[in-house]
């Protein structure tokens, strides 16, 4: 975790988020316990699903909430705080229950992925850091396994460093996008806190700054000999780069036993450059030479590149990953699900004439089911809190809202997708190494059908209410009047 990451965060919320806590607070609500959802609407790129992200520095955040003085003072400013409030935040302490997905899990429209059981007042003004949080990297998670995936195994490195929307976004941009699949990134520092390999050799200055392009080649291999990729595209990629590329190989690297280990094109024609200096290298006896290719690249050029025959072992993407440029808002929402009174808690549920922004009311469970012989993912399982699902049995389950589509299952096993992070505002659970986490993902990537991995058109994975949780949603729409 990068230092400057250790902030304290907690003044990081909309300021409706304090105003209503300071309503809650003159009606002597703040102690009422309340629960709330977080979960997404759309998947970025129109595909089949999303990768959840952003775990640990939410945990983080949560573990260093606590108002200064100087917030107190803040706030005093305002001149609409009363003096009891802003005593209210100075002891304030986190205690609510949190559960939520793993990093790396697929997810899908409309199930919970985080909920916040606790003080109305906590659960309120932690909601901006929850979303800002698992927003961003779950989209950079996302964009970046559908990179990964495009590439057909062939690694990808993450350069979008000096194209992210701040320092934070390249340091958290890398490291989310190493959990969806990427093998390193050319960000120096999340390599330093995060373990992610950085790479990276030279850029057009370092071959500008000396009389030739052989010379510039040259001089580099004699200053890291174990490591020599060139970039071969600061004239001409197959009148000079390639020929100075082999030249150096010749009269530098072989003569100490070392090998030319790449050569990278970041302009033109890629995959003609590829074809063409693929076969000048095979000529020379450098057929272990690897060609890396970058230049804005994105997940549908690549895999043009592919269906073209490009000659390229890896691809360096920057400004098209870091920034989600084709689709840049996640759009994870969090809202009120439940409220409790008098020891019970009352399910709670917007209504809106756009369909898509009704709410699943209630404290609610998510179970993935899984065909217990091919390890496929069948469905998931929106339940109540405190149902119980049996996986010995066959189980009928339907769309929420095309009630007809019936599909009975059986022969599989369902797990539990959340898992509780805090208990009463103690962290319980213990965050995996990064490298743990880029593993679960890509087995559960694997586990999905390649028709719901489509990038057009995907095969829409189900997400369905158990019939309780349907009743209790369809009975609050039936009578919740507005006035």
């Amino acid at each position: 975790m990068p230092n400057d990451m250790k902030r304290n965060l907690t003044m990081l919320t909309d300021f409706y988020e304090i105003t209503m806590s300071n309503g809650y607070f003159q009606y002597e609500l703040e102690d009422r316990i309340a629960v709330f959802d977080m979960f997404f609407r759309k998947i970025p790129d129109g595909g089949g699903f999303a990768l959840f992200a952003g775990l640990e520095q939410l945990v983080e955040y949560l573990k260093n909430l606590e108002f200064t003085q100087e917030d107190i003072e803040y706030l005093r400013s305002k001149d609409i705080f009363s003096e009891p409030f802003l005593e209210y935040l100075r002891r304030f302490r986190f205690s609510c229950d949190v559960w939520s997905v793993r990093e790396g899990t697929p997810i899908f429209p409309y199930e919970p992925v985080v909920i916040v059981r606790g003080p109305i007042i906590q659960a309120q003004l932690i909601e901006t850091m929850i979303l800002l949080t698992i927003n961003h990297q779950s989209l950079m998670a996302t964009k970046a396994n559908r990179i990964v995936r495009a590439a057909e195994g062939r690694p990808i490195s993450e350069f979008g460093s000096r194209r992210a929307q701040s320092y934070d976004a390249a340091m958290l941009g890398a490291r989310a996008t190493y959990i969806g699949g990427c093998a390193s990134t050319a960000c120096a520092i999340a390599d330093r806190e995060y373990g992610i390999p950085a790479v990276g050799t030279m850029a057009h200055s370092w071959v500008q700054m000396f009389d030739s392009e052989y010379e510039a080649f040259k001089n580099y291999a004699m200053v890291y000999p174990d490591d020599s990729v060139f970039l071969i595209d600061t004239y001409n990629v197959l009148k000079s780069g390639v020929p100075n590329a082999i030249r150096v190989a010749n009269e530098v690297l072989i003569p100490q036993g070392k090998r030319l280990k790449g050569v990278r094109i970041d302009s033109g024609d890629i995959a003609y450059l590829s074809k063409k200096a693929r076969l000048m290298l095979d000529e020379a006896g450098m057929r272990d030479c690897r060609i890396m290719a970058s230049n804005s690249l994105d997940e549908y050029i690549i895999r043009d590149l592919l269906l073209q025959g490009a000659q390229v072992d890896s691809f360096g993407v920057g400004e098209n990953m870091i920034t989600s440029k084709s689709d840049p808002v996640f759009g994870g929402v969090y809202k009120l699900a439940a409220v409790e009174k008098d020891g019970v808690l009352v399910p709670k549920i917007k209504i809106s004439e756009t369909i898509e922004k009704i709410t699943t009311p209630c404290f609610k469970n998510v179970y993935r089911f899984y065909n217990r012989e091919t390890g496929q993912a069948i469905a998931d399982y929106v339940t109540v809190r405190g149902e119980t699902v049996d996986d010995t049995q066959p189980i009928t389950i339907f769309d929420p809202v095309a009630t007809w589509k019936r599909k009975t299952i059986s022969n599989f096993r369902a797990e539990c997708l959340l898992v509780q992070v805090f208990e009463k505002g103690r962290c319980v659970y213990d965050l995996p190494a990064l490298g743990d986490i880029r593993a679960y993902c890509a087995a559960q990537v694997d586990s999905l059908w390649d028709e719901v991995k489509r990038f057009e058109h995907p095969h829409r994975y189900y997400v369905d209410l158990s019939d309780r949780l349907w009743r209790e949603r369809n009975d609050l729409l039936e009578h919740v009047s507005v006035e």
